[in-house]
């Protein structure tokens, strides 16, 4: 009954839609939806819709859609007869070690770390502490991304990485003597470098507000470069006064760039153990699409050009290099590091990783997000053991499966591979990055 109700209704309305689409020129066919959404873009379309409603910019979280490191073009190189395989999983180490001359260098079991995601700028308490707990469980570092040091997070962690942002919400001896590494964080691969974003403070609950040292009333605001810091010298003077009062790896994070050769020569001139190469396909919770789709260098172009302006001006192995913006799989990872990274950071596939299980409380009544920003409607629902669980799952099984491609290619730990480990289908990304072209025999 309820079916032939259903037709009796919809079927006059289907034909009379029809009969416009099959009969009526452009201005007053249906059809001329179709042809708009070809030519403009469905993403276009919807972002210009959000825009005339709220006349502000928006915020995209998990980054952009525009991926364009060719990763999937490369290949890892199985050994067989020439060169046979390595003879046992168990001879294969992972460990790895961020600043190694530094006094106390960051040593982590595997080369995956949590990227700078910050408390409060982007994910709720509770999922940063499952992030902190997830990646004890796996041992391997977080990092506080541009906010403070919560009590919570540096409890459950067994490494943290703290950002020296650009609010200086991390900053005092108290806080950074706490740490296992500094990052001084000078931009960021999904806002395209350095801008300023404000937090308002009617936003910021009591426990926020005590964590990045604000005051009552008091806007969290990120500056475009670091407070008083004017010159690419204060900058370098920065990281030497860090590495003169604590033992800790210093850092220096930058968003890729056709500048970075020119980037790489003021941190060059600096005393810090690593950088960090963050490419435009990163994730954020509040960047503008602007930013995250049309401005700085994708990852593996930023990557392949540091390390080899590292290696060419002889100070490689001054610095420990983290590749990080939009990796996502066990595969990237190894090729990152082939590349010439030491270890790679993580973010949006973390997050979605850590919470996998819970998403269903939140769709389809609400985005994924919800359940993981510090705005979220539901991000009091997240369950920390559940997630970190998860999160410590992913990383094991990703470990697990570098492990099997690196017996397959011969060798014994990730610090091992090189650019020889790789080959690729695309002539022109082999002269790029300085690495076979599979169109052509060996000899």
């Amino acid at each position: 009954m309820l079916n032939r109700l259903l037709y009796a209704i919809g079927n006059p309305i289907t034909d009379e839609v029809l009969e416009l689409i099959l009969t009526e020129d452009y201005p007053n066919n249906p059809f001329e939806v179709v042809t708009v959404a070809e030519k403009l873009g469905l993403r276009a379309i919807v972002e210009a819709m959000m825009r005339a409603q709220l006349g502000m910019p928006l915020q995209r979280p998990f980054g952009s859609p525009n991926v364009l490191s060719p990763w999937h073009k490369i290949f890892l190189n199985p050994r067989q007869l020439h060169h046979l395989p390595t003879a046992d999983l168990k001879e294969i180490d992972t460990e790895t070690v961020i600043g190694p001359r530094a006094k106390k260098p960051l040593r982590l079991d595997i080369p995956i770390m949590i990227t700078g995601m910050s408390y409060g700028g982007s994910l709720s308490l509770k999922l940063k502490m499952a992030l902190a707990k997830g990646s004890a469980m796996a041992g391997t570092s977080t990092n506080t991304g541009e906010s403070g040091l919560a009590p919570e997070t540096r409890g459950l962690a067994k490494y943290m990485v703290g950002q020296y942002n650009r609010g200086h919400f991390l900053r005092g001896h108290e806080a950074l003597s706490r740490l296992d590494a500094i990052e001084v964080q000078c931009g960021q691969g999904a806002f395209g470098g350095g801008v300023e974003s404000t937090m308002p403070a009617a936003g910021i609950d009591d426990h926020l507000r005590k964590t990045m040292g604000l005051k009552e009333g008091e806007d969290a605001v990120i500056h475009a470069r670091h407070p008083g810091k004017d010159t690419p010298e204060a900058i370098v003077n920065l990281v030497n006064e860090l590495k003169s009062q604590y033992d800790v790896p210093v850092g220096v994070k930058i968003a890729a760039s056709d500048f970075i050769e020119l980037d790489l020569e003021v941190i060059a001139r600096s005393r810090a153990d690593f950088i960090v190469i963050d490419g435009s396909e990163g994730g954020t919770a509040v960047a503008p699409p602007t930013l995250e789709d049309d401005v700085g260098l994708p990852t593996i172009y930023g990557l392949v050009r540091a390390v080899d302006w590292l290696n060419a001006k002889g100070i490689r192995e001054r610095f420990s290099v983290i590749a990080a913006g939009g990796l996502k799989t066990p595969g990237d990872f190894l090729k990152a590091i082939a590349l010439g990274a030491d270890a790679v950071y993580i973010g949006s596939i973390a997050v979605l990783a850590a919470i996998h299980t819970q998403i269903g409380e939140v769709v389809p009544k609400a985005a994924p997000a919800q359940m993981a920003l510090y705005t979220g409607r539901y991000s009091d629902k997240l369950d920390v053991d559940k997630a970190a669980t998860a999160l410590s799952n992913f990383l094991k099984s990703c470990v697990a499966e570098m492990k099997l491609a690196l017996q397959a290619i011969g060798r014994k730990s990730t610090s091992e591979l090189t650019r020889d480990d790789l080959v690729t289908v695309d002539k022109d990304l082999a002269g790029f990055a300085g690495i076979r072209y599979a169109g052509s025999a060996r000899k």
